[in-house]
C-alpha cells in the first residue's frame, strides 16, 4: 500500500467510475484498475464491488474511505506545515539578549514582527552577554542580540542597526557645548559608573582604558546592566559610558558622542554558521528594514 494507492482510492469512491476517476486522476483506466486491486490485494479485502453497469463501496470500502482520507488530509497538513517552516512562516526562535536592549527599538521591532508572522513563536530569554555564546554552542538559543560582533567558524555575526556609544551624565552637571565629542581620557577624573568587567568584552575593554587613564579610584559603582548604570547617571551619583539608545527616556540625563573608534555599541545577531532556520532569517531582514526605516524618519 502506498499514497499513489489511497489517492487512485478515494478518487474512486468519490466517482464510483473508473472512466470518471482516471480522467480526474490525468490516466488511464487500466493503471487505475491496477493500482485499486494491487491495494485490495495487500488489504486482503475487496473495496468495491463491480459489475459492467456500477461500481460500489463494500461495507469494508466505505470504512476505509474515512481513514484513508483522515490519512491524506494529515499528509496534506503535515506538508503545509513543513512548507511553512522552510519558508520561515511556521516555527520558533529562541532569542537571547540583555537588559539594555528593552531600552531601545528591539520592543518594538519584536511586536512589528509577532503581527507580520502570527505563527512563528519569539521566545526572549534574558542571559548575561558574557553567556550568550555559550548558550549559542549548547544551542539553547538560536541568535543573540549582542554588541560584540563574533565571526569564526562556529558563529557569525550580522549587522542590525547603529546605536553610537556616548558619555552619559546628570542633566545640568556639565555645560558641554552640543557638538562636543568626549574620550575617555576627558572622563577620567570624573566619578565613573561602570559595568563588571566580567560581564562582558564590552565592559572589559572600559574598565582597561579607564585604568590605563588612572580612573580607578573614580569608579564609584559597578553594576551588571546597561539599564542600572543609566538609571544611576540619572540620580546624580555619576557619569557612565552607554548605547546612546538607553538615555533619551530618562529626562534627567543629558550626553554626548564618546570618540573612540574602537568603543563601539552598534547591535549585531549572533547565531550560529549551521543555523537554517528561516525564520531567523525573516526576523533579521525585518529588524534591519525597520530599524533603518526608524532612523531614516528621525533624521
Amino acid at each position: 500500500m502506498n499514497i499513489r494507492q489511497l489517492q487512485y482510492f478515494v478518487v474512486l469512491a468519490q466517482e464510483l467510475n473508473f472512466t470518471r476517476a482516471a480522467e480526474r486522476l490525468h490516466i488511464s483506466q487500466p493503471p487505475l484498475s491496477r493500482q485499486i486491486a494491487q491495494l485490495e490485494a495487500s488489504l486482503k479485502l475487496k473495496l468495491f464491488t463491480r459489475s459492467s453497469r456500477r461500481v460500489a463501496l463494500t461495507e469494508s470500502g466505505e470504512v476505509f474511505l474515512v481513514e484513508a482520507q483522515l490519512i491524506l488530509q494529515r499528509l496534506e497538513n503535515a506538508r503545509a506545515r513543513a512548507r511553512a517552516v522552510e519558508e520561515g512562516l511556521q516555527g520558533a526562535i529562541e532569542l537571547g539578549l540583555s537588559g539594555s536592549h528593552f531600552m531601545g527599538p528591539l520592543p518594538g521591532l519584536i511586536a512589528r514582527y509577532g503581527q507580520k508572522y502570527p505563527d512563528v513563536s519569539l521566545r526572549l530569554n534574558e542571559i548575561k552577554p558574557v553567556e550568550q555564546q555559550h548558550a549559542l554552542m549548547e544551542r539553547r538559543i538560536d541568535l543573540s542580540i549582542s554588541r560584540i560582533p563574533v565571526n569564526d567558524n562556529i558563529l557569525r555575526s550580522v549587522s542590525l542597526w547603529s546605536d553610537p556609544t556616548v558619555v552619559a551624565y546628570p542633566r545640568g552637571y556639565k555645560d558641554y557645548p552640543p557638538d562636543t565629542k568626549l574620550r575617555v581620557r576627558d572622563i577620567a577624573q570624573e566619578q565613573l559608573i561602570l559595568l563588571r568587567h566580567e560581564t562582558s568584552g564590552f565592559a572589559q575593554m572600559i574598565h582597561e582604558r579607564c585604568l590605563a587613564y588612572g580612573a580607578g579610584a573614580n569608579v564609584v559603582q559597578t553594576v551588571n546592566e546597561v539599564p542600572s548604570q543609566i538609571h544611576l547617571v540619572a540620580a546624580g551619583v555619576g557619569m557612565a559610558i552607554v548605547p546612546l539608545s538607553v538615555c533619551p527616556r530618562l529626562p534627567e540625563v543629558d550626553w554626548r558622542y564618546l570618540d573612540e573608534f574602537d568603543i563601539r555599541t552598534d547591535v549585531y545577531g549572533v547565531m550560529r554558521v549551521d543555523t537554517r532556520k528561516r525564520a531567523i532569517d525573516r526576523f533579521i531582514q525585518l529588524i534591519v528594514r525597520d530599524s533603518s526605516v526608524a532612523r531614516g524618519a528621525s533624521a
